[in-house]
């Protein structure tokens, strides 16, 4: 999987089993999934809007995409080992506009496709609960939409609520359900997402990762670029870039700690020119300097 964002766009991309309540939604094999931020996210040509955006960003073959009016650089993307979640949202509380909750779960474990429509409740679930905690008198919104995809082999990952990854997309919904209202409510104004992290250092919990004042920077060199500290291709795969290790009885998951591939300054230069560019145009361009 890897993501980026344009101007109204999120694109997310990769070798997905997927399921969507959105637009044109069910359950089918895609390589990628875009939430688009359009004004006319009502109106009757919703699906000719996301094959626009789709054709200019030069997808093709099948997949999924939700409208949304919130703007997408108001996302919250939210890490917990193998589980990423992208909430896009906003609650009509005045003249900020139309109402829309939307939660894309991604997983690098493979599912089932019961696994995949459990975890579509699972998520619906913990956002009535999110929405409850905050005395928020509603369980959603009807322009809310929900999509979850897997890649990699099917595995023994369930997406009921007690299962291994259940837990983490509960938890990472309950979290960043009232952060993705807090930045549209305040009408933040950014071309990047928030990103949290789920650690384990010290104590569980989460943490809202910012380049600026970083307690751990330099992390691999000084002079470095942390633009894409949390890196959108995690988890590449790349076993010269990392590699699978067991985390404190919580399962493998990739760690890739010695990677410096992002931060070199003129790699980052060249992902901030060309968002969509592969992980293979990157380590070319490292070979070359």
């Amino acid at each position: 999987m890897r993501y980026y964002l344009d101007s109204s766009t999120l694109f997310i991309h990769g070798s997905f089993r997927a399921a969507s309540t959105g637009s044109s939604g069910g359950i089918r094999s895609v390589s990628a999934i875009l939430c688009h931020t359009s004004e006319d996210a009502k109106g009757p040509d919703r699906e000719k809007i996301l094959g626009i955006a789709a054709a200019r960003a030069g997808i093709g073959g099948d997949w999924f995409g939700i409208l949304t009016t919130i703007p997408v650089s108001h996302a919250c993307v939210l890490q917990y080992d193998f589980i990423t979640v992208f909430i896009v949202a906003g609650i009509h509380r005045g003249p900020s506009g139309d109402p829309g909750i939307t939660i894309v779960v991604c997983s690098n474990e493979g599912m089932s496709d019961s696994a995949l429509l459990e975890t579509i409740m699972v998520a619906t679930e913990a956002k009535a609960e999110a929405l409850m905690a905050l005395d928020l008198p509603l369980s959603g919104t009807p322009a809310d939409a929900v999509i979850v995809a897997s890649e990699g082999e099917e595995g023994h990952y369930t997406g009921s609520r007690g299962s291994e990854a259940g837990k983490r997309i509960r938890e990472a919904v309950l979290h960043g359900i009232p952060q993705a209202l807090a930045r549209h409510d305040t009408g933040v104004v950014s071309e990047n997402p928030a990103f949290f992290i789920y650690s384990r250092l010290k104590e569980e919990h989460w943490i809202a990762w910012s380049p600026k004042n970083c307690p751990y920077y330099p992390c691999h060199f000084r002079e470095q670029s942390c633009d894409f500290c949390y890196c959108p291709f995690y988890p590449c795969r790349e076993e010269d870039l990392g590699q699978w290790v067991d985390s404190a009885g919580k399962g493998k998951i990739w760690n890739c700690s010695h990677c410096n591939l992002l931060h070199k300054p003129e790699v980052t230069a060249y992902l901030h020119q060309f968002p969509g560019a592969s992980l293979k145009e990157l380590k070319n361009l490292r070979k070359k300097q």
